[in-house]
Parts: structure tokens; C-alpha cells; sequence
């Protein structure tokens, strides 16, 4: 700097400040810093040194040190003694650093945001429960839907006319039960409804060894593929406003979900079918189109400016808020990314389950299923 102070009579000010990117408005207050304030003077209405001490030592006496400035002034006030008004008090008080709140007051811990991560099928689970209009006022169907995130295939789903804890700890133990998962396997992600953290649903994952995962509260984005799926159930083409009831519910429902699972090209796995990639056939279907591909390519090769097609690959891993390094990547580009091209660990089809969504009622009187049903 004392080089720009040297060249600054023959440049200009301006000129060489600009040139190293520095504000003239701040080289001109430097240059003359702003002269600190005067002193406060001590207004004529203060308390004195000795005034301020006899307030200090009667509200330190044991009679007063649980009560506010309010009731000390009026206790006192009813003895005859006037020592200042409240405000005067809490100044005091403020002076010393005594004003703060004495109660024990129940801490509230910011909440933790979900991080989970599946690198391949029955690894996390999402779920959650949508209302269905009805055509009767103020009665709605409920839909329940269990969502595998790294295939977005719908493992199970259920329709009933109320949102109840007892009905979802059955759909989630008859969902478990029907893919074979291992204990310890498994993550079940949720929001934070009611029968999400009822008391019935938290000892039957505690019993199956299943990790429970939430939502931050007020915080769709912590439950995408949930809230994804039921964006893409309520604009589809045949989805009605309402239902006549329930029958009509799983009319719809069931065909809907055999399309979603077989027939639906979903853009979050490279336009595969989330049953190609549950089951295990995404690697047999990329090199498919690959092919297919590459030979449109040696018949024009001139159509084709980018050079021969390269295979689309599925992603590695999946995630519910990826770590910041992840992030960062995704906004930024800054680091290559990590594919595979060949399934995951686990992609065998379950051995009771074959694709498709047959129903499943668990007893005469409640039409339970994980596939489709109602529960009365």
C-alpha cells in the first residue's frame, strides 16, 4: 500500500485504487478516522452511587430474591419505602448482569435432518399416507403407500376409510413380512404423522430389528419420493377428483400401481421401470437400448454429433439429503461423479412375491392387504 501512497500524486487517487479493487470511500475514511463520541452525561434524575447500591442490596434480601422488580416496588410501597419505580430496578439489576430468567425453561433441540443412503433394493423405505376426495362431504379415503427409494417401486399399498395407527402397523409388518427382509436390513423413513410415531409402530420395528428414520417437522423436502409419487398418482391422466367410495378407490388404485411398477419409465432411474431395477433386469434393459442405439448409430453415423452413444448408467447410490460434500457436488459439478452401470447387491425378486400386486387380506373382517384392499 505504501507503493500506491507513492504513485498517487502522479495517477490519481481513483485511478490507483480502482486498479487494485479497493473502495475510495473507505482510503478516504481511513485516512481521516471519525473522532469517538463524547461521553454519555450522567442525567440529574439518576440514582446516585449510594442509591443504586441500597436498591441492589434490598432486592438481594432473601424475602425478595424470588420475586420480580413489580412485587418488590409494591411490597415496598406497601411499607412505606420508595426506592425507585420498577423500570429503575431492572436498569440496576441489568447493570450487574442479574436480569435473566431464573426457571428452568425446557430446551428444544434443533432437529436432526435425515441423511440415509440405499445403494440398492429393501435397503430404505419411504411412506406416507394421502386423503382421496370423496363425493361425500368430509369423508375422504386414505392411501397408504410404501415406496422402496432406490427402485421407486411401490412394495405395498392400501386403501382405507381412516388414518389409524393399528391399520399401519399391520400394513408395514404384512409389507416386511411379504419381501423376506433380513433384521437390521432396513431403514423406514416417514414425516411425522400420528400413526407414523405411534407407540404400536415403534415396538414392531424395535421387534424386526427395522431402523425408524422422520422428517424434520414442517419440512416436505426431508420425504421427496413419497410426496413425488403422490404428485404423479393425483396428475395422471385417469386419476378421477373423487371417489364414489371404496370400491371405486381400488378400481382405480390397482391398475394404477401395476402401471407405476411395470409400465411407468421413470426419469430418477434412466427411464427404467422401477420393476427392471427391483428385481434385477436394469442391466439386461441398459445394454438393450445400448445396442439398439449403437446400431442407429453405424447405420447414420452422421446423425449422430456427439459421437457413438455412450450406455446409461443407473446411479450408485440414492439418498435422503445427501452429506455436504455430495451436495456441493450436485450444485457445483466439482467432483466426477460416482455410477455403476451393473444392478446393486440384492436384487433378487423376493421369493413370495412375484411382480404385480395380488391382494393379500389378512382376516375375514378387516381386507388388510399390502397390494391393494381396503380396511374397514
Amino acid at each position: 500500500m505504501s507503493a500506491a501512497h507513492e504513485v498517487m500524486p502522479a495517477t490519481g487517487v481513483v485511478a490507483i485504487l480502482t486498479a487494485l479493487g479497493l473502495s475510495v470511500a473507505t482510503f478516504y475514511r481511513a485516512r481521516k478516522p471519525k473522532e469517538p463520541a463524547p461521553p454519555r452525561p450522567t442525567p440529574a434524575r439518576a440514582l446516585s452511587q449510594v442509591e443504586r447500591q441500597a436498591v441492589l442490596d434490598t432486592v438481594h434480601e432473601e424475602r425478595f430474591r424470588d420475586l420480580p422488580p413489580a412485587e418488590i416496588v409494591a411490597k415496598l410501597l406497601s411499607e412505606g419505602t420508595y426506592l425507585g419505580s420498577e423500570r429503575t430496578m431492572y436498569r440496576v439489576l441489568a447493570s450487574q448482569s442479574e436480569v435473566r430468567e431464573r426457571r428452568n425453561q425446557l430446551a428444544h433441540p434443533a432437529p436432526v435432518k435425515p441423511e440415509l443412503i440405499a445403494t440398492g433394493p429393501n435397503q430404505v423405505w419411504s411412506w406416507d399416507i394421502t386423503k382421496l376426495l370423496t363425493f361425500e362431504k368430509f369423508v375422504y379415503l386414505y392411501l397408504y403407500v410404501v415406496m422402496d427409494i432406490f427402485s421407486r417401486y411401490v412394495v405395498g399399498w392400501m386403501l382405507a376409510d381412516r388414518e389409524n395407527a393399528t391399520l399401519a402397523t399391520q400394513f408395514i409388518d404384512e409389507t416386511i413380512a411379504k419381501y423376506d427382509v433380513s433384521p437390521g436390513q432396513l431403514t423406514l423413513h416417514a414425516d411425522r404423522g400420528a400413526p407414523m410415531r405411534s407407540k404400536l409402530l415403534i415396538e414392531l420395528l424395535a421387534k424386526l430389528d427395522t431402523a425408524k428414520s422422520y422428517s424434520r417437522p414442517h419440512t416436505s423436502n426431508d420425504n421427496p419420493f413419497s410426496e413425488s409419487a403422490f404428485k404423479t398418482l393425483k396428475y395422471h391422466p385417469t386419476f378421477p377428483k373423487k371417489f364414489h367410495g371404496d370400491v371405486d378407490g381400488r378400481a382405480f388404485c390397482s391398475p394404477y400401481f401395476d402401471w407405476y411398477n411395470e409400465h411407468h419409465h421413470h426419469s430418477g432411474i434412466a427411464l427404467l421401470t422401477p420393476a427392471d431395477v427391483h428385481f434385477g433386469r436394469a442391466d439386461e434393459e441398459l445394454r438393450l437400448r445400448h445396442d439398439t442405439k449403437l446400431a442407429g448409430y453405424h447405420a447414420h453415423p452422421e446423425r449422430f454429433v456427439n459421437g457413438p452413444p455412450r450406455i446409461i448408467e443407473l446411479p450408485r447410490a440414492v439418498y435422503i439429503n445427501p452429506p455436504a460434500p455430495l451436495a456441493a457436488y450436485a450444485e457445483t459439478g466439482s467432483e466426477p461423479a460416482q455410477r455403476l452401470a451393473t444392478p446393486a447387491p440384492g436384487l433378487a425378486s423376493p421369493s413370495s412375491q412375484l411382480p404385480g400386486a395380488p391382494c393379500m387380506p389378512i382376516s375375514s373382517t378387516t381386507t388388510f392387504t399390502n397390494t391393494g384392499g381396503l380396511a374397514h
